[in-house]
């Protein structure tokens, strides 16, 4: 089976055609188009700039990725597409043209929300997670934590209640005068230096699975004020330090609670090396013989591999036209775990 996946749920733009055999499912081509740089000059996203970059982009990224896998439209058997959450007018672009080119070559239409399409990078390949499984999502917009019980049947544990793991990156990189996107930069940045300033670690003994970084992201600017010529190599340590130990607790309380030994993680902040290694070290120690499922950094990252790989594993919609994109979607929505997955 091989299906054509678009994603344009925010600055990126991508394509990308996978094949499923008794092997597993293998990346064919996954071709990316990012915006990043022009946002970069003004120290974040600009959703119309972002839309109409996309507008540009969309059919030559999708003319590419069929040009490398070797296929033509018509050697496709669906067509996959990230209908939310997302920045409305970039998800528009992916699901129009998706709708366009489904009923153009005739070929079932599978939508994806973009957040399951983040764990399902970890299905790409030959080393596949199995059921049950925690499911860590951290990204920029969103730190989730769910419980995978089988396929398609999953229970939200808890989110964040304010900023998100990326979203406290990214403030905290522009308090230190470092450019966009601000998690790569910190974490370069924390290399130099070392943990040495008291931050909190907001919620990381509560009795549930929220999160919450807007108080961290305060108390590193506080300490700017206080002092201005503090190491800023250090507090970009300490920042580090602090979110990823949060996130490392909670996922493996969730792992222990739910006596789970498979833990999967997704999204951009998953590409952080710190994460990862503390992850692994934690998981290591657990009497649960637990093993850690982490996508290739490049596949942390928004692209279009993961939406076709999630893709595998739902059902096209009956009628392409009435798909409508949803910049609202959430992993705690169960109309959408029932209807959808």
């Amino acid at each position: 089976m091989i299906i054509l996946g678009i994603e344009t749920s925010c600055d990126e733009t991508s394509a990308a055609v996978l094949e499923q055999t008794k092997n597993g499912i293998q990346i064919l081509s996954n071709i990316v188009a990012s915006s990043a740089p022009l946002q970069a000059k003004y120290g974040g996203i600009i959703p119309e700039q972002a839309a109409r970059e996309q507008i540009k982009a969309i059919i030559p990224v999708i003319q590419e990725s069929l040009q490398v896998s070797g296929y033509s439209g018509q050697d496709l058997d669906a067509i996959a597409v990230t209908e939310g959450p997302g920045l409305i007018g970039s998800l528009l672009v992916g699901v129009e043209t998706a709708k366009v080119l489904s009923l153009v070559w005739k070929k079932p239409l599978i939508p994806v929300n973009h957040l399951i399409g983040h764990f399902y990078a970890n299905w790409i390949g030959e080393n596949i997670p199995t059921f049950p499984c925690i499911g860590l999502l951290v990204s920029g917009g969103h730190t989730d934590l769910v419980i995978f019980r089988g396929r398609g049947k999953y229970e939200y544990l808890g989110g964040t209640r304010d900023d998100a793991a990326g979203e406290c990156f990214d403030k905290c990189a522009r308090l230190l005068g470092l450019p966009y996107p601000g998690g790569p930069e910190i974490s370069k940045l924390a290399e130099k230096g070392q943990d040495v300033y008291k931050l909190p670690r907001p919620m990381i003994d509560s009795r549930d699975f929220d999160f919450s970084f807007s108080g961290l992201k305060t108390a590193a600017a506080n300490l700017l004020k206080e002092n201005s010529e503090m190491s800023k190599p250090n507090l970009a340590a300490s920042i580090e330090k602090a979110i990823v130990d949060v996130l490392v607790a909670k996922t493996v309380t969730a792992a222990q609670k739910h006596n789970v030994n498979q833990i999967i993680v997704a999204g951009g902040v998953a590409a952080n090396q710190k994460l990862v290694d503390r992850l692994q070290v934690a998981v290591d120690s657990l009497q649960l013989k637990t093993k850690l499922h982490i996508p290739p950094a490049n596949l942390c990252t928004d692209n279009a591999a993961m939406i076709a790989a999630a893709a595998f594993f739902q059902k096209p919609i009956k009628n392409p036209l009435i798909l409508q994109a949803d910049p609202n979607l959430s992993l705690a929505s169960l109309d959408y775990q029932a209807s959808k997955l």
